[in-house]
């Protein structure tokens, strides 16, 4: 299995820059960068490039329906040329409240635009004039006197696509087209049905395989001395976990609290929603259970972890997504160094 974490600027990147140079001296594998409502994506990709020598870089995720395909094209090419080839384009649908609460833009047909994204991005990094005519986008837009145009520059290295999907429908698209998929809400007991059933439909209609696939899936890493730690670390988790199944999305759509629904918890994902759009946040949170938590993330002792390691990888884990707790960046560096061990112990499948 490979190595990865996920960074986001917004604190700073000084201190960012500071844990991705530390993590790529561990021998971590891959980081990518998230956007959702902070600070954007690519600009922290071409930041990073310049700082860093191995370490493969990626969007994750760039939002799709913020920007036209072709801008993303154009900034993937500049990423990955720029970065010599280290580059990994990750996109996603987003949900209703950042796309049309933040951007303003309607979230109409998530489904058709993420695909037809994805195929007018490949059209322009095969280098060709670009001509398009799907449901969403239309290019040259009709009823002018605009023709097919190609871009100036041309992609020097492979970018693989990676797509942020959950749904069944968006998981069959991934399977379809991806290069690889960022899984999140993760529970490797209830994956087959939950999100591997639906992107083998995607693979077999495609004619591919699961080697044809990164299954990068992430949680939170964290190592407890003892029990007591433990249910300590596990309690703090709790809120966190009630704001996912809770106030992420819209008052209509929270695809986190459908995946945790798909795979067990149904009757408490639904108690705990309405709690939390109650304002009862507190209440929210004391419905999550325990296990709840160590389902769903690599938080325990370390003989705790290193057996999850192996589940994730018997399940069908390729890359594993990393968040290390700390207080500090030395402590969630040391946290990051002992994972990235411990993934190297459990090898391949």
């Amino acid at each position: 299995m490979r190595t990865a974490t996920t960074v986001e600027a917004s604190s700073g990147f000084g201190e960012v820059a500071d844990f991705v140079l530390e993590a790529e001296k561990l021998g971590l594998d891959v980081c990518w960068v998230a956007e959702a409502w902070g600070s954007d994506a690519p600009s922290t990709v071409g930041y990073l490039a310049a700082r860093t020598q191995r370490m493969v870089l990626g969007t994750g995720i760039m939002q799709v329906g913020t920007r036209t395909p072709v801008a993303v094209a154009q900034t993937a090419i500049t990423l990955s040329n720029l970065s010599g080839g280290r580059f990994l384009l990750g996109l996603g649908a987003s949900g209703p409240q950042v796309i049309e609460g933040l951007h303003g833009v309607p979230f109409a047909r998530p489904l058709t635009r993420l695909r037809e994204t994805v195929e007018i991005v490949r059209r322009v990094l095969d280098g060709g004039r670009i001509s398009y005519d799907g449901a969403a986008y239309r290019i040259p837009l009709p009823g002018g006197g605009a023709v097919p145009m190609r871009l100036s520059m041309r992609a020097e290295h492979d970018i693989p696509v990676y797509l942020a999907t959950l749904s069944p429908a968006m998981l069959r698209l991934t399977g379809e087209v991806a290069d690889g998929w960022l899984g999140t809400s993760f529970v490797p007991e209830g994956a087959a049905q939950a999100y591997f059933a639906h992107l083998d439909d995607g693979l077999a209609q495609a004619g591919r395989s699961r080697a044809d696939l990164d299954v990068c899936q992430g949680a939170e890493v964290a190592f407890a001395r003892d029990e007591d730690a433990l249910r300590a670390m596990v309690a703090g988790r709790k809120k966190e976990l009630a704001f996912s199944l809770g106030g992420m999305g819209s008052a209509s759509a929270n695809f986190y609290n459908r995946a945790y629904s798909r795979q067990g918890w149904a009757e408490v994902a639904a108690e705990v929603r309405e709690r939390w759009q109650a304002g009862d946040r507190d209440g929210a949170a004391g419905l999550v259970t325990d296990d709840m938590v160590l389902a769903t993330t690599l938080i325990g002792t370390e003989p705790m972890v290193r057996e999850r390691l192996r589940v994730w990888r018997d399940a069908g884990v390729d890359t594993v997504r990393l968040y290390p707790a700390g207080d500090s960046l030395a402590e969630r560096l040391a946290t990051l160094g002992r994972a990235i061990e411990l993934v190297r112990e459990a090898g391949t499948r």
